[in-house]
């Protein structure tokens, strides 16, 4: 339509600003991407926060599962296209003149552009770690205990809001995204992890919940795909223009598609339902060692370490099947290592520890 072409217009006007005059920020904002990337929420956030509140940490999975489902549920409705595919393919400007758009190695995401994922993730994470923050502070009763709690209610929301500006930014910065996409994700993200803070119940959820749920998602995502294709609506449309627009070939990375991150996040919904519910984590996470700060301590330090190492797992990428069930079972295993692999090693080590001593 004629006022979207306008909307995608101007967005190229922004884009071009940015990569002209904020050049010398460009390691910053690649940076700031790669902050906002949501696989960052299972091997980073998560593995910090799981083992300080387990409460949160839990929440923290749900949140980012679910607000990424949505996203591609909106992608496939809204379908929105990227910049620098949509920009040499409209017919807006005259004669092939259509403007250059530098891309980067983290440019050429495969599936639809609206909302930015990225920019969901983000704020949708944030917003949970933020919300638990202040949890904390708002018990203070006292006058200059509430003063205190008024300022960092200030700080922490203005580090969000520092963090969030500086993710969409850089999505629009390497032209993956419109400015109207990164601010969507970012307010959809948001109503995502609110609608979690008044949903205790995941707290309980029993391995049969988080199986359901499971099953759920994928059924209604892949019946959704399925009965748009009988009707002769391609949702992977996205995927032929990155691969013909997308300047490097290299660049083109099949865990961006659709169906690649909707594995990898019921993976990791199936890893911490198998975790909560296993005799490991009632064990080691709930016994008496749970409450020692060396236990939390080397929990949080044995589980970035190890999930460093899946970076080394190389997924093959030759047949897409394989690829989305090792996908998977990878994805299930890092939540499932961070619950309960790790804190009943520690475990024991500390309590082997203890009996040496005595």
């Amino acid at each position: 339509s004629i006022k979207m072409d306008l909307l995608h217009s101007n967005g190229i006007l922004i884009i071009q600003h940015l990569q002209r005059d904020y050049r010398a920020y460009q390691d910053f904002l690649n940076f700031m991407s790669h902050v906002g990337d949501p696989r960052n929420i299972f091997s980073i956030y998560f593995p910090l926060w799981f083992q300080l509140n387990q409460v949160v940490g839990t929440k923290m999975i749900w949140v980012a599962v679910i607000g990424d489902w949505f996203n591609l549920i909106f992608k496939w409705i809204l379908f929105g296209h990227r910049p620098y595919w949509w920009v040499q393919e409209t017919l807006i400007y005259p004669n092939k003149s259509s403007p250059c758009l530098e891309q980067f190695p983290i440019t050429c995401e495969t599936g639809p552009g609206s909302p930015s994922g990225h920019a969901m993730g983000s704020s949708c994470v944030w917003y949970v770690m933020v919300t638990a923050a202040l949890s904390y502070t708002v018990r203070w009763k006292d006058r200059s205990a509430a003063t205190l709690h008024r300022l960092t209610r200030s700080f922490l929301w203005s580090i969000f809001w520092i963090i969030q500006i500086s993710v969409c930014i850089s999505r629009v910065f390497i032209a993956t995204h419109f400015p109207h996409q990164v601010i969507l994700g970012v307010f959809a993200g948001i109503l995502v992890a609110e609608a979690f803070e008044h949903t205790p119940a995941i707290q309980t959820a029993s391995l049969r919940v988080y199986i359901k749920t499971n099953l759920f998602l994928f059924i209604f995502a892949l019946g959704f795909y399925l009965v748009l294709k009988v009707i002769d609506i391609d949702l992977l449309w996205s995927v032929p223009k990155a691969k013909k627009w997308c300047a490097n070939p290299d660049w083109i990375n099949i865990d961006t598609t659709p169906f690649a991150g909707l594995v990898r996040n019921l993976g990791a919904l199936f890893g911490l339902g198998l975790g909560i519910n296993s005799e490991m984590f009632i064990t080691s996470c709930k016994g008496k060692n749970s409450c020692k700060i060396s236990f939390r301590i080397l929990c949080i330090a044995a589980s970035l370490a190890t999930l460093q190492l899946y970076n080394f797992v190389k997924i093959p990428t030759h047949t897409e099947y394989l690829f989305y069930i090792l996908s998977f079972c990878k994805s299930a295993a890092m939540p499932l290592t961070v619950v309960a692999l790790v804190p009943y090693c520690v475990h024991s080590l500390m309590r082997t520890t203890e009996k040496k001593l005595n």
